[in-house]
Order: C-alpha cells, then structure tokens, then sequence
C-alpha cells in the first residue's frame, strides 16, 4: 500500500527532516554552532550546510524538504566555486577573493559562503518571499565567523 503520509514519518525510509545532522567533527570545527545560528536568526530557513573545502566532507547539515538534501547538492556547489576561484586565479586577481555566491530561482534564494579563511562553505536556501536578502548575507557572515573562531 502506498501512503504518501508514511514515507514523511522519520525511521520509514527517509533521514528526518528539520533536524540539524552533524558529523564527529562538526563540534571541533564550529559547524554545528554555525548551522545552529543560522537557524536562531533564519527559522524560516529551508535548508543549510557547512562544508569543507579541503575534503569535500558534509559536516552539517539541515533540511526541512525532502527534495533540498545539501550532502547531495554539495559536490556541485563546492565544484562552481572552485571553478569561481580558478577563474579568478587565471585572470590574476590575487588580492581580491570569491566571498559568495548568490543563486536565484523563481521561488528561492540559494546563498554560498566563503569562510574568510577559505576553509569553510556555508550553503542555504531560503524563500525569496521569507526573507531580506541583505540580511541573510549578514547573518551567513556571521556563521562563518563561527567556524573561524570556535574552538574547543
């Protein structure tokens, strides 16, 4: 028998949704703090991750739809901003860095953040109707400031 209702239960074949899920590194590295934040300042927020650039590794995440799963979108962001990067590189602009990325859609705003450190991606989606784009920027600012100073 096929219920729709039943796939959206948790433990039924799908990860829970609205519910940050952090990796073991996540607390040493501030992520889990960023995404916590994130949410305190954005509860409208669809969806947010924090990756690392270095690895590629998905150290948290969170995702209140089923079809906004960051760990499968992360490799294409960390892969359009790398290419950002090369071309910044190939047209010598050493001084200046890529700080975001901003993508637009019909319905929604996806954000890609730069820690100042380049260590760090913070990713989220919102709904453009939902939120100020300029303050969705800053408080992206101020989650990756998390993962920069946070240690324990």
């Amino acid at each position: 028998m096929n219920i729709p209702f039943l796939r959206s239960l948790p433990g039924l074949g799908r990860r829970p949704l609205s519910k940050v899920v952090a990796s073991a590194e996540a607390t040493s590295t501030g992520a889990a703090a960023a995404l916590q934040y994130l949410l305190a300042e954005l509860p409208e927020l669809l969806m947010a991750a924090v990756i690392a650039m270095e690895s590629g590794q998905v150290l948290a995440t969170y995702a209140t739809q089923p079809q906004l799963w960051p760990s499968t979108a992360a490799p294409f962001w960390m892969a359009a901003v790398q290419q950002l990067q090369a071309n910044q590189a190939a047209q010598g602009s050493e001084s200046d860095y890529l700080e975001e990325v901003l993508v637009t859609l019909p319905t929604q705003l996806h954000l890609l953040h730069l820690a100042s450190n380049r260590q760090y991606l913070l990713c989220l989606a919102i709904e453009e109707a939902d939120t100020n784009l300029a303050l969705a920027r800053e408080v992206m600012r101020q989650a990756a400031d998390l993962t920069i100073h946070t240690t324990f």
